[in-house]
């Protein structure tokens, strides 16, 4: 049984191993590729008579000696457990081999957990040792035959580049199409991925539809997604009116906008325009503390202090508050936001030309004149930009509405009541023992989608109004 894990251990080791070797190789690839290409040009007058810098040569040789063997050992540890697990499959007895795939994937993962060292469900019979032992065997096979073919790929990747060096060889160009390439996958990973997110919202969405009307849904006045995921369980109908949700979202962060735009706007001009060094190099670190404070702690600091003090301050003024009102999440939830607009707005302040400053105080403009008229119209593009993205932040938070603003979904435009958002809805319905062929479950990505299009309305409108904008100025 040792055996088994120890080699379950050394086939991880040896992972690692091999990468940092690989690592190691692709640096001596670049130092010999250099060298090379600095020992050819000799024969033509010198470094300056080579078609690229000889750093290029080097980088050349050091991405053909790595990119290939790194490729090769992602792409084997992606497939490697599948099809060792197949070939393990195919070594059992033929009564276990048959069995229905749920309980074969249960003895598939016996098999790995005994090999792992961690505990499995059932008895150890000599069936499952044996796979073990078969699985620890082939894992140990894999290691090696990977090993071998990344080291050497590896080194006939450096040999073709050091005999690529040459005086006329566009090494330059060469480096430049694969970093372009390179950057093209990492750009299709990127959108293939926003897909894969979108498709997988909007087919789960589309099931729920098929539950629950498209009409109850976007425009019911109430929320009770309690209905009944077995048969033994009581309560077969649920109330899936989005409305309440939409309205919660939109009243916590309508507060938060209010309290964080006018603030993180304003913070963001004094430390551009009128703050000397010495404040504002106090000054603005000293603000961005508040976007490295975790959002559990606002929650904290909602529930505990904020939401007491706007009850207390209600039953001063003779108005009822909820213990969790939307006021309180809303408040806390601005200050979370507050370092995102100032920080992002005070980059784009900056970036101003001083010569379009210069100018209007050479007209004869003061200094709050050039800012209301040229400084704040130039930036304003990215101050949108830096609202938007707030805006974002405020409706997908969870934890501050969690703890401060509650889970009841009330229909109302009053910040002193209690109100839930979709994010916290979210995260309810997928909490917990759910099936997910149960409308309750599935309404989880219809909201989501919902939110989804919201926020993609919201930052169609923001662009129109830049570009109509960015055309009167110009």
């Amino acid at each position: 049984m040792a055996r088994i894990h120890a080699g379950h251990f050394l086939s991880y080791m040896q992972t690692s191993t091999l990468l940092i070797t690989i690592i190691l190789l692709t640096f001596a690839a670049y130092y010999f590729g250099r060298a090379r290409s600095v020992g050819t040009s000799h024969s033509v007058g010198g470094v300056r008579y080579l078609h690229s810098l000889p750093k290029y040569y080097g980088y050349l040789t050091s991405i053909l000696c790595g990119l290939p063997a790194l490729a090769l050992l992602l792409l084997w540890n992606i497939f490697e457990d599948g099809a060792v697990t197949q070939l393990v499959v195919n070594q059992l007895p033929q009564e276990i081999a048959s069995l229905p795939a749920g309980e074969l994937n249960l003895y598939v993962n016996d098999v790995k957990n005994l090999v792992r060292g961690n505990i499995v469900s059932g008895e150890i019979d000599a069936t499952i040792e044996a796979a073990a032992k078969h699985y620890s065997s082939l894992l140990a096979l894999s290691s090696k035959a990977l090993t071998v073919l990344s080291l050497c790929l590896a080194i006939l990747g450096g040999i073709v580049g050091l005999r690529l060096v040459s005086p006329t060889a566009p090494a330059r160009n060469r480096v430049e199409k694969i970093i372009k390439a390179f950057l093209i996958v990492c750009s299709l990973i990127a959108i293939f991925t926003t897909v894969g997110i979108v498709l997988s919202v909007l087919f789960e969405a589309i099931r729920f539809f098929d539950a629950v009307p498209v009409f109850s849904f976007l425009f019911g006045l109430e929320w009770s997604p309690q209905m009944a995921i077995r048969e033994d369980q009581v309560g077969s109908s649920g109330a899936f009116g989005a409305v309440p949700l939409f309205a919660g979202t939109f009243l916590i962060s309508l507060i938060a906008m209010l309290v964080a735009v006018p603030i993180g706007l304003m913070s963001a001009i004094y430390l551009s325009e009128y703050a000397d060094a010495r404040v504002r190099a106090a000054a603005k670190p000293a603000l961005e503390i508040l976007a490295g404070v975790p959002t559990v702690v606002y929650g904290f600091f909602a529930a505990l202090t904020v939401a007491p003090l706007v009850r207390d301050l209600a039953a001063t003024a003779g108005l009822h508050a909820s213990s969790e009102s939307a006021l309180a999440a809303g408040l806390v939830m601005g200050i979370m936001i507050i370092p995102l607009i100032s920080s992002l707005s005070d980059d784009v302040i900056n970036a101003v030309p001083h010569a379009m400053r210069d100018g209007s105080l050479a007209l004869g403009a003061t200094q709050s004149e050039t800012i209301r008229r040229v400084v704040i119209p130039a930036a304003l593009p990215g101050i949108v930009g830096g609202i938007l993205l707030a805006v974002s932040r405020a409706i997908g938070e969870t934890m501050i509405v969690v703890m401060a603003a509650g889970l009841s979904a009330n229909l109302t435009a009053n910040p002193l009541e209690s109100v839930t958002t979709i994010t916290v809805q979210i995260v309810t319905l997928l909490v917990g023992d759910q099936e997910f062929d149960s409308p309750k479950t599935l309404a989880a990505f219809a909201l989501g989608l919902m939110l989804f299009v919201t926020t993609l309305l919201i930052n169609i409108v923001a662009l129109h109004v830049v570009r109509k904008y960015r055309e009167q100025y110009e």
